[in-house]
């Protein structure tokens, strides 16, 4: 009997206790359901205390809370305790029924730069589910952000201490033609929307403006005066057209216990003042959210973000366009595969160019919204494939809603290690882009050789006004790259021009190089060489000819004749002025008065080649042998000779007959060497004022005469 009655007793409190869970795990899921994250996080976290698992379906309920309860975290800026209870779901077997656990602890880790643990979780899930490609996409961008950081770009990044609240402060965007004043989303203490955001357990977002004064400071942050702009709802994201005559909101309505997607509004200026907001009728369905609006120039084209129906997955960009007549919008459209994904994309802003910037999770990226920049192509709202904006805008934390203020500065949003608030919430950024380094080496040589000129002056002169001077060192280069006030010689957006000045010993040359900096987004080191005449002989390519004849020689593999003669055309080219004398020589062997007839005859082939196969007007070449009569000149280094000065201590050889034949008999190779340097043909500056057309009237004038 006593048996009997206890029985019943424990069964009454099992019944009490199994009467009891229902009211908990609905009130909790009732949270959850409605996104009320912050409230729904610590119920979930009480049912599934109350929860006792005994069996299956008691197993199944808490595994099912446990995951909530992650997200709820989540949601809430609470990662460490997200990843605490992702990982308790996953202990209690709720992969089976819902893999989504894996991808979402793995975007954690993945946030907090693990990547080996991300890794791992992206890999359990594809073992569930092989085919999903955005978290496919997820485990290549694992392999990408090890590239990105080991190459960050030249962007310099900072929080706007000055700006930010222990809240969350988001969405920065110019809101003024001066551009000294910016509007921002700040859950910060305001006298509209007090309470809590039951979402993210903060202050309810309202619209904020900051003005920097002309020293380059801010000023304390006020709210944005506008009527019926801030309210007791979620005002986000507000951006202005390009004439800042419309304003556009994202404004999220807050109802309790309903999941109500957010909207578009919009106001037009008049005068100095805001007429009242208007909800675009953009979202049919009140569950489905749009926002983040973007427009063009004039207002009259308005990308945005929305999980509407039809598009690539989760929440896409879209655009529509206003009908003025009809003062309506039309249908909005999806900007299409290229720019979305089955992840998230938010946050579009235009670049001063016009190329779109976005945030997204589905394109391969860092951690959790990179920034991307997709280039604006021919054709309606047609932009390239994202290029992701790299470290150190993007980091392993969310990087949204990035804007130029000028072509080098600008904000973004962060959550990243170092913004103000506590619990990883975000907060305005400003970043900066450093100015291209650039040097310039400038190396003069003497034309037809190698033997650099010391003691040239190089002028460098900048298109629009400008110039510098320097003088080759020994080595026959000057280098530029900062002046003694720190500024760079070689700036940004320049064309530049380059000319050797007259010097002593040397013609005076016309030739001018040109580099530009225009349109580089790199630094570089920019090399000119350049050359002058010297009023001397001038060392031309080897020309051969078989013995005793006059032909070129054209050998392939060995010796093209009338390739090295076209140095001469483009010599002459260079030089437009020039009249250039062809002098050929021979060596010893041979009779004088042979050797004479034959240069003569190896120079003049080498006029009708210039002549007759280059164009080059024959008033412009003078051939001329000179036989055997004038043995080269060249520099002798540790037995090695060499036909320029080398660098060093070298003696100066004159290739007589008899100095070439002390090795007719111990070095032939050597004597072979030697007498093919003096085997040569030298150009010779007659005149460097040609010109054809003074030529032709003074060939008139005598005519006339």
């Amino acid at each position: 009997m006593k048996m009997k009655n206890l029985a019943i007793v424990v069964f009454l409190l099992l019944g009490s206790t199994v009467l009891a869970q229902p009211a908990i795990v609905g009130k909790a899921n009732a949270s959850y359901e409605g996104n009320q994250y912050s409230e729904a996080k610590e119920l979930l976290v009480k049912a599934y205390d109350r929860i006792s698992p005994k069996n299956e379906r008691a197993l199944a309920l808490k595994s099912e809370l446990a995951y909530k309860a992650a997200h709820s975290f989540e949601k809430s800026y609470e990662t460490e305790k997200a990843i605490d209870w992702y990982q308790r779901a996953i202990d209690l077997k709720h992969h089976k029924d819902n893999p989504n656990v894996y991808f979402r602890l793995g975007n954690l880790y993945k946030k907090q730069g693990e990547y080996e643990k991300a890794k791992e979780n992206y890999n359990a899930f594809l073992e569930l589910v092989p085919t999903d490609q955005q978290v496919k996409n997820a485990l290549k961008s694992l392999d990408r952000a090890k590239v990105m950081k080991d190459n960050r770009t030249r962007y310099t990044v900072k929080s706007e201490f000055k700006i930010n609240d222990e809240g969350m402060d988001i969405a920065p965007s110019i809101s003024s033609r001066r551009g000294n004043t910016i509007v921002f989303a700040s859950t910060r203490s305001a006298p509209v929307g007090s309470g809590k955001d039951p979402v993210t357990g903060e202050g309810f977002f309202n619209i904020w403006e900051v003005e920097m004064d002309r020293s380059g400071n801010w000023q304390p942050p006020k709210l944005f005066e506008a009527d019926s702009v801030n309210t007791e709802h979620n005002e986000g994201t507000m951006v202005f057209d390009g004439r800042f005559r419309n304003m556009f909101i994202t404004r999220c309505p807050m109802v309790e216990k309903k999941d109500l997607g957010c909207q578009i509004w919009s106001a037009e200026k008049r005068g100095r003042s805001w007429g009242l907001p208007r909800k675009l009728p953009l979202n049919k369905n009140d569950t489905i959210s749009v926002g983040h609006p973007c427009p063009n120039e004039d207002g009259s084209v308005l990308i945005f973000a929305s999980d509407m129906p039809g598009g690539q997955g989760g929440k896409d960009l879209w655009y529509t366009k206003y009908q003025r007549r009809e003062e309506t919008w039309t249908a909005p459209k999806n900007l299409g595969p290229k720019i979305n994904t089955s992840g998230d994309e938010m946050f579009p802003t235009y670049a001063s160019n016009g190329d779109l910037y976005f945030a997204s999770t589905g394109h391969e990226g860092l951690g959790g919204k990179d920034i991307f920049r997709s280039k604006k192509e021919e054709g309606e709202m047609n932009f390239g494939v994202p290029e992701n904006l790299g470290t150190p805008i993007n980091s392993d934390a969310n990087d949204y809603h990035f804007i130029e203020m000028d072509k080098r500065n600008g904000f973004f949003t962060s959550n990243r290690d170092g913004s103000r608030g506590s619990r990883g919430l975000p907060d305005i950024w400003s970043y900066e882009l450093p100015p291209n380094v650039f040097d310039l080496k400038v190396i003069v040589t003497e034309v037809g050789g190698t033997q650099r000129i010391d003691g040239a002056t190089v002028q460098v002169s900048a298109e629009g006004g400008g110039s510098f001077k320097g003088v080759t060192n020994s080595e026959g280069v000057i280098y530029w790259d900062k002046k003694p006030n720190g500024d760079r010689y070689i700036n940004e957006e320049t064309n530049y021009t380059v000319k050797v000045l007259p010097k002593e010993g040397y013609h005076p040359s016309d030739v001018v190089e040109t580099f530009s900096t225009v349109d580089l987004n790199y630094d570089q080191n920019f090399i000119v060489e350049t050359s002058l005449l010297p009023k001397t002989p001038i060392v031309l390519p080897e020309v051969r000819y078989d013995l005793g004849s006059a032909e070129l020689k054209v050998e392939e593999g060995v010796i093209d004749s009338k390739d090295s003669l076209n140095y001469v055309y483009e010599l002459l080219e260079e030089y437009p002025g020039m009249v250039l004398k062809l002098v050929s020589h021979t060596d010893s062997r041979g009779s004088s008065r042979t050797n004479e007839r034959l240069a003569q005859e190896r120079a003049q082939s080498c006029v009708d080649y210039l002549v007759n196969s280059k164009g080059v007007n024959p008033e412009r070449l003078v051939p001329e042998g000179k036989g055997e009569n004038q043995p080269r000149v060249i520099y002798k280094k540790d037995s090695l000779y060499y036909p320029d000065p080398p660098k060093g201590e070298y003696e100066e050889i004159e290739l007589t007959e008899k100095y070439i034949n002390q090795f007719k008999s111990s070095d032939k190779e050597l004597f072979e060497e030697l007498h093919q340097y003096n085997r040569r043909t030298e150009g010779e500056v007659v005149r460097m004022d040609y010109s054809a057309k003074e030529e032709e009237e003074e060939k008139e004038e005598e005519g006339e005469e």
